[in-house]
């Protein structure tokens, strides 16, 4: 599978740049995949969870609170208001859930949005 570059980037600087296979970002018309050779946009991010998957096929959820997104077709770059790395190796994942849980409450959103990245929540706290 084909590569591409996706960065993440937050007021404190960059939390996420490497390659990857595919992201699914939850964007306000609602949540897409991008692999590498999208066709390029625009676009603005709800607060959601973020779903990585790896060069070497690891998955990584990152949840944000919104902000945009600029796909092309060799990277992709995400800038974003606050953002909670979910199932890093190197994080306690009760203390990131509750952190995530309070960034994406805080953020307001529509409760459809809302309710999809509590449910992702969850489901990531079971595996």
């Amino acid at each position: 599978m084909e590569l591409m570059k996706l960065e993440i980037v937050t007021p404190l600087g960059v939390i996420f740049d490497d390659e990857i296979k595919q992201v699914t970002i939850p964007g306000k018309e609602g949540e897409f995949g991008v692999l590498a050779g999208h066709a390029a946009l625009v676009s603005l991010l709800d607060a959601g969870i973020m779903v990585i998957e790896t060069a070497n096929g690891d998955i990584l959820d990152v949840a944000v609170d919104g902000g945009y997104v600029k796909v092309e077709e060799e990277k992709t770059l995400c800038v974003v208001d606050g953002a909670v790395a979910l199932n890093a190796k190197d994080s306690d994942i009760a203390t990131a859930i509750a952190e995530a849980k309070e960034l994406l409450s805080k953020a307001g959103e529509s409760s459809m949005a809302m309710a999809s990245a509590m449910s992702k929540l969850d489901n990531i706290k079971k595996r």
